[in-house]
């Protein structure tokens, strides 16, 4: 594979193993323009914006997904920057597809944590070949995003749950083991790391994560890209999913339609 991005074959074999690495200064000459995207998105939000709140908790969790067809910066990074050949190298694939993007902000003083979870539960796709990158624009510590190592090994998925009721996403909680408590349980290796904007954990949509509130002076703020492998393949769950894609017409077992997720590695696909 030919790339003016390469990283380590260590770094590879540490994502799949690990099923999250560090991937130090992926978006350093993009940090300005995720800032910039990141404000549009939060003065302009998007039909699945939401605020992750109760009334006694304080400070401010935003979250919005789904807008890079509508914020230009956020497609300039998708398009233009090293970010899919680094995902192609992470997964191994020939090929990589947009799922979508995700960002996510933590006012001063917000005292609610991200619950731990794995992602793909609440996803429509099956499949090895992915990879979710979690980019501060912000300096942060340990205490932001945190992936438990080899989660994405499990052979049973994570119970997906309401982020604010914390109620069951989908009927079916048989199918599903319950939440881990990996704070509590040593059994459980946690991965954190220090960052700075630009910076980027690449973790699998399996691999089970959370953050911690934002208890500093200053915002957290966080630009996350999905993005798919060669064996990315539609599958139907118990019940709606998030992000939803209303009207997709695909059905079990295919791929993913390229007019909705396009190919944007390698160039000539794209």
């Amino acid at each position: 594979m030919q790339t003016t991005y390469p990283i380590s074959e260590t770094i590879i074999e540490c994502y799949q193993r690990d099923g999250a690495v560090l991937i130090k200064g992926l978006f350093r000459d993009w940090v300005e323009t995720l800032r910039s995207g990141v404000a549009e998105n939060m003065y302009r939000p998007g039909p699945y914006a939401s605020e992750n709140l109760h009334a006694s908790d304080s400070g401010r969790f935003f979250d919005d997904y789904c807008n890079w067809t509508r914020i230009k910066s956020f497609e300039n990074v998708l398009r233009k920057s090293d970010v899919a050949q680094v995902a192609a190298q992470l997964m191994r694939s020939k090929q990589v597809q947009i799922f979508h993007d995700h960002v996510l902000v933590k006012e001063p003083g917000t005292s609610k944590a991200t619950p731990w979870h794995q992602d793909s539960p609440y996803y429509f796709v099956e499949g090895q070949q992915n990879v979710s990158f979690w980019a501060p624009l912000d300096p942060v510590n340990q205490a932001s995003l945190r992936c438990v190592a080899g989660s994405h090994h499990w052979s049973k998925m994570v119970l997906p749950t309401r982020w604010l009721s914390n109620e069951s996403f989908y009927p079916d909680t048989d199918a599903y083991m319950p939440v881990p408590d990996p704070d509590n349980d040593k059994t459980y290796r946690i991965l954190e790391w220090d960052m700075e904007p630009g910076d980027a954990v690449a973790f699998h949509f399996k691999t089970l994560h959370g953050a911690r509130g934002n208890n500093t002076s200053r915002r957290r703020r966080a630009f996350s890209l999905r993005l798919l492998g060669d064996d990315a393949r539609y599958i139907s769950r118990p019940g709606p999913t998030s992000p939803p894609f209303p009207d997709h017409q695909m059905s079990d077992g295919d791929t993913l339609r390229k007019d909705w997720f396009p190919v944007i590695y390698p160039p000539q696909l794209a």
